[in-house]
């Protein structure tokens, strides 16, 4: 008897239910999840977005991928919802039914739900989350919000169309329906957001970066630095702990407030020939050195590891001054680039080591040619790259060698950071941590220079 009362009941029409006040949002690529959860967070009056979602997750972005189910699970529970089992066995249609009328049971309770279900019935067909909203049993509809489409606010579908469409089937015995619950538990967690570039918003570079990126590529994150590269994959994560990592925390630790905000990539190529096909294939650039570049257009460090990092180094200086003083001067920025061409670690502090530019402004003083200092700081960007003999670099280089000596350096550039708002050139700072003119200390300078030994790199 009970058996029969359970199969009657089971075979119950479904009343209409309609949940309404979901704010519509379209998704980013393949976030389909995360627009669903923001559409019903939104609802209850959550300010959490799609890119929240994400971040909330635990995802490895450098998967370049929205969530699937599992990773959706802990998004929910991390921000404060109960998504009930999620996965359900299934061996039969009246097993999904009894899937569907449980979620129907949920929306009279007022809970939308999320399903992952097949796109549509074509051969190729993609998995994909749709959050479902209401039920209308005179159409013998469900109401659903499509995240994949621009017009995809309360779009229908017939029940019939749903339940062929909802369970992944391994086998004819087993088959997996996946529905997640959108129940509120208890008080929301507070919403703590990462700094940029989020992990959401490196999983879409990297979606949109997987297009075009070579075979054989390994990417490896050290945040700003999105690192890529065509060595062996423990090779190319070693260069971004080993090299990039180890630039960034100490640039940090010593002469900037604030890492880059924006994603930077470091392109790394194991050798010659690949650089340059890369450069001409996929940047249509070709390089005019063979060490690398920097492409400002998409934010890209490009370099031929081969020759060493030297020139890895230099560039990753030029974000960091980017972002904390936007218009430096160009002494400045090219004299701390070019000390760390030939970097070290002292003590716990990054130091730059003589390299190959010392000969250029050793002669340059003993001709008599090199600029007061003076000249050099108020040099402006234009004339400093107008250069073509290389004095300028080498100068601003052994200059900053010449205060790192000293233990001057990192006191210097940060004043000269504090000081930017009234002087652009650093001059006044340079002047406070000298202790007089700079033009004063130019015999000494240049006693001290001459006195180097080149060491070759």
């Amino acid at each position: 008897m009970t058996a029969l009362l359970l199969l009657a009941l089971g075979a119950a029409p479904l009343e209409s239910v309609m949940l309404d006040g979901f704010p519509f949002v379209q998704q980013k690529p393949d976030f389909c999840g995360e627009a669903d959860v923001e559409m019903a967070l939104r609802r209850l009056g959550r300010d959490v977005t799609q890119d929240d979602v994400f971040n909330v997750s635990g995802l490895d972005p450098l998967k370049g991928r929205g969530v699937w189910a599992d990773s959706l699970r802990d998004a929910l529970v991390n921000l404060g919802l109960n998504p009930g089992q999620v996965w359900y066995r299934a061996r039969s249609t009246s097993d999904v039914d009894a899937q569907f009328r449980a979620l129907h049971a949920d929306l009279r309770a007022g809970t939308p739900s999320i399903v992952c279900m097949h796109y549509d019935d074509s051969p190729n067909t993609t998995e994909h989350f749709r959050l479902i909203t209401g039920y209308d049993a005179t159409t013998d509809e469900l109401v659903y919000q499509e995240p994949a489409e621009a017009n995809g606010a309360n779009r229908r579908m017939k029940r019939d169309t749903f339940l062929a469409l909802w369970p992944f089937k391994k086998s004819k015995e087993k088959w997996t329906v996946i529905r997640l619950r959108l129940e509120p538990k208890g008080q929301p967690p507070a919403l703590v957001r990462p700094s940029s570039p989020t992990p959401a918003e490196v999983s879409q570079h990297v979606q949109k970066l997987k297009e075009t990126l070579p075979a054989g590529s390994t990417l490896a994150w050290e945040k700003p630095f999105l690192v890529i590269g065509n060595e062996a994959p423990d090779t190319v994560r070693s260069r971004g702990k080993d090299v990039v990592r180890w630039t960034r925390d100490l640039l940090l630790k010593d002469f900037f407030e604030k890492a880059p905000s924006k994603l930077e990539e470091v392109w790394v190529f194991k050798d010659a020939k690949t650089y340059e096909h890369a450069s001409r294939t996929l940047f249509a650039t070709e390089p005019s050195t063979p060490y690398g570049y920097y492409l400002a257009s998409r934010r890209a460090m490009v370099m031929n590891i081969r020759p060493g990092y030297g020139t890895l180094t230099h560039e990753l200086v030029h974000p960091f001054m980017h972002e904390n003083w936007p218009d430096g001067p160009a002494w400045l920025n090219e004299g701390l680039g070019s000390l760390f061409e030939f970097p070290g670690e002292r003590d716990g502090h990054f130091v730059g080591q003589l390299n190959w530019r010392l000969p250029a402004v050793q002669a340059a003083i003993r001709d008599q040619t090199v600029p007061k200092l003076s000249e050099l700081i108020s040099t402006s960007d234009e004339a400093f790259y107008a250069d073509e003999s290389g004095v300028h670099y080498a100068m601003a280089r052994y200059l900053c060698y010449w205060l790192q000596e000293r233990g001057l350096l990192i006191r210097f550039v940060r004043r000269a950071q504090a000081l930017k708002a009234t002087d652009g050139s650093g001059a006044k700072a340079l002047e406070e941590v000298l202790g007089g003119p700079p033009d004063t200390f130019q015999k000494q300078w240049e006693t001290f220079v001459l006195g180097l030994k080149r060491h070759r790199s």
